[in-house]
């Protein structure tokens, strides 16, 4: 029973308790302020990358929020889509969007409209893929998000936050070209435990003494409330304990189906994402209606026909399972060797019977795992290449809600493209050979 009053406004000015003012103090702890994006400018321009760039190639970064035009040509382009590949194709890309994509006839008109201004890329003996797509991410910085990028994810999805800095960060793209990925922001854990983030926002503060957390159902719709008020994209919560901390148990029940119901219920058609291993606790958050499973070690047979059924996606996040592997910790070292193989194996059955496997690493602050690392490890599950390419492309970017941005190179699409060593077609690794990464139109990681 709920014994206290969520609506009570604490002792503080009431402008502390408006969007606008939370979110600015986000932005602070992150580091997007002038100051913060400016230093992030320079620094990426020092190491040769060319954050919101004009012009051509003269080895300088230019004003932020303008982007010059590129064309990269002489690649091998990849639609993960249908698996086409166009020889010795063109990608042109101007003011931070696709411009044309081909063979060179077909883009010749594209490639005069730019000049000779434009900067030029040659991926000769080289594959051009979209930028990939990192569906599971914890960023709480402007370095995180700096480090997903030059690690090849051009588009994440926040996996939440402390305070709300993936909202404030979000922004980023279109004010400073280059700086990050494109985000789908997820706010504030929905988990018994808020720690300090109940602390940091007004409307949570309520809830940090509560003896036993957040558990009651009232609280939980609460604490999903207050997230869409301040703006996320998608609301983060969970089933079951961490399994890198090696005192939880990652098999215990914290939330069962009715808990996350309310959560379900109370973001208002926002997409929930589940952090879930147990077989019960997986079962519980899909009937409950999540929009995705992550992690999902433990899901059952039954479960996995459930998830076919109603559309959940599975992020297996086998980086993170498998990282544990080798840890000096013998708790985390034997979870890594035992969840390992029992993940690739539910991994394999549930693409088998329809279930959209996406990818994603589960990296936290700047300890980033690559992208391509994860579309690897889906083809050592059993994906085809092609397959696992989807998965961290156009499947990502339909669950993200992006489909028509980004996960694939088309004109009127979002610029952000990598250029890799060997064929994703054929080589589950080739992701992980990364030599260019484009991101709104500007190169932040040129080999």
């Amino acid at each position: 029973m709920c014994l206290h009053d969520h609506d009570a406004t604490p002792t503080l000015p009431p402008a502390a308790l408006s969007r606008r003012n939370v979110i600015a103090g986000a932005a602070v702890l992150a580091g997007v302020t002038a100051g913060g994006i400016a230093s992030a400018s320079s620094a990426a321009a020092a190491g040769g990358a060319h954050p919101a760039t004009t012009g051509a190639d003269h080895g300088h970064g230019g004003r932020p929020g303008t982007v010059g035009s590129l064309v990269v040509e002489g690649g091998s382009i990849v639609d993960p889509l249908t698996g086409h590949v166009v020889h010795d194709g063109v990608v042109v890309v101007r003011n931070g969007t696709v411009l044309a994509v081909g063979s060179r006839d077909a883009t010749r008109r594209a490639v005069a409209a730019v000049g000779s201004r434009a900067r030029r890329i040659d991926a000769s003996g080289r594959w051009v893929v979209p930028g990939l797509v990192d569906v599971h991410v914890h960023a709480n910085a402007l370095a995180d998000a700096r480090a997903l990028l030059l690690a090849g994810a051009t588009t994440v999805r926040s996996g939440s936050s402390t305070f709300y800095q993936d909202v404030a960060m979000r922004s980023l793209p279109e004010r400073a070209p280059g700086l990050a990925p494109r985000m789908r922001a997820a706010g504030v854990f929905v988990s018994p435990q808020l720690g300090d983030s109940a602390l940091a926002d007004p409307e949570l503060a309520p809830l940090a003494a509560l003896p036993n957390g957040v558990t009651s159902t009232s609280d939980i719709a609460h604490v999903t409330r207050v997230n869409v008020k301040r703006g996320v994209d998608v609301v983060k919560t969970r089933a079951n304990p961490r399994a890198g901390l090696a005192e939880q148990d990652p098999r215990e029940l914290v939330y069962d189906r009715e808990q996350l119901s309310a959560v379900v219920r109370a973001a208002k058609g926002r997409p929930v994402l589940c952090h879930a291993y147990s077989a019960e606790g997986i079962d519980g958050a899909v009937r409950a209606g999540v929009r995705s499973i992550e992690h999902g070690v433990f899901v059952s047979d039954r479960t996995i026909a459930e998830m076919a059924r109603r559309g959940t996606h599975f992020t297996p996040t086998l980086a993170a399972i498998s990282g544990m592997i080798g840890s000096s910790d013998p708790v985390l070292d034997a979870r890594g060797r035992e969840y390992t193989p029992i993940l690739m194996r539910a991994v394999r059955e549930a693409h088998e019977r329809g279930v959209t496997v996406v990818a994603g690493t589960d990296s936290f602050g700047t300890e980033v795992a690559p992208i391509g690392s994860e579309v690897r490890l889906l083809v050592e599950a059993g994906l085809t290449p092609l397959d696992a390419l989807r998965a961290a492309t156009t499947s990502a970017a339909r669950l993200l809600g992006w489909s028509r941005r980004v996960g694939r190179l088309l004109p009127g699409g979002a610029g952000d493209l990598l250029v890799v060593d060997g064929s994703p077609l054929d080589d589950g690794g080739a992701c992980e050979r990364v030599r260019v990464v484009v991101a709104q139109g500007v190169v932040v990681r040129a080999a």
